[in-house]
């Protein structure tokens, strides 16, 4: 119900971004500029300043954009108090997971939660914790589950349940000798072979990184780093002998299961957290919150 125009100019004045917002909103740049020029000549004005490869929000904007604020937290209140008059919770839910999340521990969630709840649609967005944390950000999703931290102080983050990563090998490699002897291996011997790693924007990378930062190994992984996409690319390519890595714990369980992969814990241990992002709106609906109480009772139990 919200002029689609608003949204796409909510979006880009968050991110300061036509091609974030654009990545964002699943729109074409051009599409975003045409939206944009449109709400300009609707006002007269010009709303965002362009020079220099750098976007900022004129004065006009920054007033539309505190009144877009206010405008999309008055419309989740007026859907929230409709919904508890009428009693017509069969909402429609929109859901964000980075790629692990969604890959491995979202499927079988979403499954239990749909047999006793058939009536709400669920529709899920995937991007790397970067991308879902923006469409949080920019009311395109209702709630983001992610693996990495969240920064931004305008949102809720919730921890849902901490996961391991551990270091990944082929069957065969050297490294195999650490996990036949039950050993954890340091980052520094990881480091001495080809090393295979995410892509930027990745929860996975920045959990990886911090812990290299914190032993001063930052620069050494980078020098050495093959960038893939996808955990299932990167354990694609190990099977394939081009190099180790570092995975979740809960995404190789059907390679070990295969015996294709060996899995060595790392000394000391690397752990994260996975989360519930959402925003901090005063109204929700109530199938979101029974979903997020459904989410939390889930993650405690498995």
């Amino acid at each position: 119900m919200s002029d689609r125009r608003l949204q796409v100019f909510h979006a880009v004045a968050r991110l300061l971004s036509f091609t974030k917002a654009a990545d964002v909103l699943h729109m074409t740049q051009p599409a975003v500029t045409f939206q944009i020029r449109q709400l300009e000549d609707q006002f007269d004005t010009r709303l965002f300043d362009r020079a220099h490869n750098k976007v900022t929000l004129t004065e006009a904007g920054h007033m539309i954009f505190e009144y877009t604020e206010r405008i999309f937290e008055q419309y989740a209140e007026m859907d929230n108090a409709v919904r508890e008059l009428t009693g017509n919770f069969s909402a429609s839910l929109v859901l964000g997971a980075s790629t692990t999340i969604s890959e491995y521990m979202l499927p079988a969630l979403l499954g239990k939660y749909k047999v006793g709840n058939p009536e709400v649609r669920l529709r899920l967005r995937v991007s790397n914790t970067d991308g879902i944390v923006s469409m949080v950000e920019n009311n395109v999703i209702d709630l983001g589950i992610v693996e990495g931290p969240v920064t931004n102080k305008n949102l809720v983050s919730e921890v849902c349940r901490t996961d391991e990563l551990v270091v990944v090998v082929p069957t065969g490699h050297e490294l195999t000798s650490y996990a036949d002897r039950g050993e954890a291996i340091s980052i520094e011997k990881v480091l001495e072979h080809p090393y295979i790693c995410r892509e930027q924007g990745s929860g996975t990378r920045e959990v990886i990184m911090d812990y290299l930062r914190e032993r001063g190994l930052e620069m050494k992984m980078l020098k050495a780093c093959l960038e893939l996409g996808s955990p299932e690319a990167i354990k694609g390519a190990v099977e394939a002998g081009m190099g180790v890595s570092i995975l979740s714990s809960v995404s190789i369980a059907k390679e070990l299961k295969l015996g294709s992969l060996v899995p060595i814990p790392l000394d000391p241990p690397l752990t994260r957290d996975f989360s519930f992002v959402r925003q901090r709106q005063k109204f929700r609906v109530r199938a979101m919150e029974e979903l997020l109480e459904f989410a939390r009772n889930y993650c405690q139990t498995t």
